[in-house]
């Protein structure tokens, strides 16, 4: 069973602005560790692929800067989508340039900007993700819940297929707070944490079914994979392919799907009230990332420093964050809202802040 990661680093979120930037999106940040997100993920598959086999699939804007994080990944290995049309088209394009290469070939694919805690439970699942897509289903894996979390969508576990695997009974979208609670409570419900694994033939013959157009442009493509010709290729066709994510256009329709439910301190890390999630707290309940920070009778509170002086004095629930050329200053509980400042960056005209 040969495994091939295939690696997210497509997005340019703007949920950690100021941090995030359009040349530096949210993979290249080490909110976690001293590490970048992407470099945290590429190392954690370490034990299952070796960087030959490792793929990365990314924006021209990224490119340059994923090859000087990961500059042990084959240049070849970086894939760039000249257009962003979302996951399914990324992860078809991922499927043919590996197919070509092992028509045997399993495919891991991952986002790039998450964290895991736990490393060897994560690797444990994946092998045995791995082991079920073997066999001709497509595979995701859930996240057990750990609390009613209404901003992630939700696996329905179906019948079992063994100790470990599930089928998939439905995704459902994101919940409000009282179904929530009932899925928690329910114990048949996992988050939905991105990760999907199929070999390259399960995912090709699913695109041809439930997306055709994008199964039209992979075939277009296909005899050009590994030529001079593939670059002139890809651009010409590529925008032609659905701008649609692979949970609404395969994942949700396809028939033959498994779940491998997964406990391995997974966390998204969706905005700055996340960091508590994966950085440790002082006795007041202060997460404080960076240097420069003095914080004085704070509770509760995310602040990132620039290194320069940084005061927080008498908040409560607050995120600050000092990038050094521009800074946040928003309540824990509206973090997701940070995108809104971005908006009115690019309508003022202050596109350098973007």
């Amino acid at each position: 069973m040969t495994l091939y990661p295939v690696v997210m680093a497509g997005g340019s979120g703007t949920r950690f602005w100021p941090l995030s930037r359009r040349a530096r999106p949210k993979q290249f940040l080490a909110l976690a560790t001293r590490k970048p997100l992407v470099v945290e993920t590429v190392a954690r598959l370490g034990r299952l692929a070796a960087p030959g086999r490792t793929y990365v699939v990314c924006g021209p804007a990224h490119a340059r800067g994923i090859r000087r994080l990961l500059p042990r990944l084959p240049a070849a290995n970086v894939l760039v989508e000249p257009v962003a049309r979302n996951t399914a088209p990324a992860i078809g394009l991922a499927t043919l340039e590996i197919q070509a290469r092992d028509p045997d070939a399993i495919l891991a694919v991952l986002p790039s900007d998450h964290h895991v805690a736990d490393v060897a439970g994560f690797q444990r699942v994946l092998r045995r993700a791995a082991e079920v897509a073997r066999a001709g289903p497509l595979v995701t894996i859930g996240i057990r819940p750990t609390r009613p979390e209404t901003g992630y969508g939700y696996i329905q576990l179906g019948e079992p297929i063994d100790e470990t695997a599930y089928r998939v009974k439905a995704f459902v979208e994101k919940p409000d707070a009282p179904t929530a609670a009932h899925y928690l409570a329910s114990g048949d419900y996992l988050w939905n944490g991105g990760i999907f694994v199929f070999t390259a033939r399960a995912m090709r013959a699913a695109i041809d079914r439930h997306l055709p157009e994008l199964g039209k442009v992979l075939a277009a493509l296909e005899s050009t994979v590994g030529t001079r010709r593939h670059a002139a290729a890809l651009k010409r066709l590529f925008p032609r392919a659905p701008a649609v994510s692979i949970d609404y256009g395969v994942m949700e329709k396809a028939r033959d799907i498994a779940v491998v439910p997964g406990d391995f301190g997974w966390s998204d890390v969706g905005s700055f009230a996340a960091l508590p999630e994966v950085r440790p707290a002082d006795a007041a309940g202060n997460v404080v990332v960076g240097e420069g920070a003095i914080l004085v009778d704070s509770t509760g509170c995310v602040v990132v420093g620039s290194g320069r002086p940084l005061g927080v004095v008498g908040l409560r629930e607050m995120v600050v964050v000092d990038a050094a050329d521009a800074v946040l200053v928003v309540p824990r509980d509206r973090s997701q809202d940070v995108r809104a400042v971005v908006q009115a960056l690019r309508t003022r005209g202050f596109r350098k802040f973007e």
